[in-house]
């Protein structure tokens, strides 16, 4: 799983040159903050029609377990259809499904009923947009550049988005501010629409079995686990922060650091392998950080203080970089034909596995406390990456 030729690093700014990148970043800046705005707009608006924490809660959880249906039944879309009609159909069901929400008189059942349809269509818009960079970038160190930003935008709209979200509702009703959010899903739609070009569909016809095509591949299979083991435990101090921050005495501003110190981690190590690290390098230090990134949080058996549960969080998070090998080798590994299948299915996969993970953690902590729950995770998840690190290079030669 070696680079193809050594070279040095290429640097964002040659991504950001690229015209139709810039139109699908920009789209993808507006959609993402766009999801965000409307999560916690519709959270507010149920809880104040139902006055139930759970219905609340429900309407975030709503927003995992249907990508998985998405990811099964619509995953060969992207690959069917020519990619620029699927994401701008994407995005303009997504702006129907939010102005339905807004819509005076609403009831509760139909507006969880359109959050899922949001998540399901989510997977295949993602799946389609990260193939379509293949297309924009090529399959080289550009894409994964391209990759590389698009999850660094998705992970500073967490931190922006919601305070972004809290403001809005503090001047706006939820419902005001969810039509904030189909403009901003419309303007995505006519970027992708005006700043790309079109391109036919990769299938040339409709395959059956393409899924299975694809999990028959071991390679295929394990870059997979790869990207979705590691990320159902990393979810794990993201999910017990609020009991976390309550046994800290940390309040409501330690809840808030906790909650941003893994994302911001993420952004500083991408940024850094994607600015400083050529794709030789960054594919050699890929499987070392699958296999170290979840050590951190053993420190939480320790005891450690705020600012040093902050500190095992950041330096977490820039242990991700290792996606950057991972992105430049799955996008070898996948046949053309096959590549926005392929992107949905990681794609959902993803957002399943850390909403299991979420879920696990909560009942572990349930059990043995949350500091034990932590520490657990990053035993058990450092044991399956390195486990997984182990048969990825006894599978892939150098150079496949």
């Amino acid at each position: 799983m070696s680079a193809p030729a050594l070279s040095g690093p290429v640097g964002y700014g040659r991504v950001l040159a690229v015209p139709e990148f810039r139109a699908v970043f920009a789209a993808h800046v507006l959609s993402m903050l766009g999801v965000i705005v409307s999560e916690i707009a519709l959270s507010v608006l149920v809880y104040d029609l139902t006055g139930s924490p759970l219905l609340s809660a429900l309407t975030f959880a709503l927003g995992f377990l249907p990508y998985l249906v998405g990811g099964t039944l619509l995953a060969g879309v992207g690959d069917r259809y020519p990619a620029r009609r699927v994401l701008v159909v994407c995005d303009l069901v997504c702006a129907g499904c939010v102005a339905a929400m807004a819509v005076p008189g609403t009831g509760i059942g139909v507006l969880l009923g359109l959050r899922c349809a949001l998540a399901v269509v989510s997977p295949v818009f993602a799946g389609t947009r990260m193939a379509t960079l293949s297309d924009i970038l090529g399959g080289g160190d550009l894409f994964v550049l391209g990759r590389s930003l698009l999850r660094i935008v998705a992970q500073s709209a967490l931190l922006v988005g919601y305070g972004l979200g809290g403001l809005l509702l503090a001047v706006l009703a939820p419902r005001h501010a969810l039509l904030i959010t189909v403009a901003g899903f419309l303007a995505s739609a006519a970027l992708l629409r005006l700043g790309t070009r079109h391109r036919p569909a990769r299938a040339r016809v409709r395959e059956r079995g393409g899924t299975r095509q694809l999990l028959a591949d071991r390679r295929i299979r394990l870059l997979l686990l790869l990207f979705w083991i590691p990320a159902m435990f990393a979810v794990v101090p993201e999910a017990l922060a609020a009991p976390y921050a309550d046994a800290l005495g940390a309040g409501s501003p330690g809840l808030g650091l906790l909650m941003c110190a893994l994302p911001v981690g993420t952004v500083a190590g991408e940024l850094y392998a994607g600015a400083r690290l050529g794709p030789a390098a960054r594919e050699r230090i890929a499987l070392p950080l699958v296999c170290l990134t979840l050590l951190p949080y053993l420190g939480y058996a320790l005891h450690p203080s705020l600012t040093v549960s902050l500190l095992l969080l950041l330096l977490a998070g820039a242990g991700s970089a290792y996606t950057l090998g991972l992105d430049q080798w799955f996008v070898r590994a996948v046949p053309e034909e096959l590549r926005g299948r392929a992107m949905t299915v990681l794609s959902a996969g993803l957002m399943t596995i850390q909403g299991v993970g979420m879920a696990l953690a909560g009942v572990a902590a349930e059990t043995v406390g949350v500091r034990a729950t932590v520490a657990a995770a990053g035993v058990v998840g450092a044991a399956c990456c390195c486990a997984l690190a182990a048969a990825a290079r006894r599978a892939v030669r150098p150079g496949s």
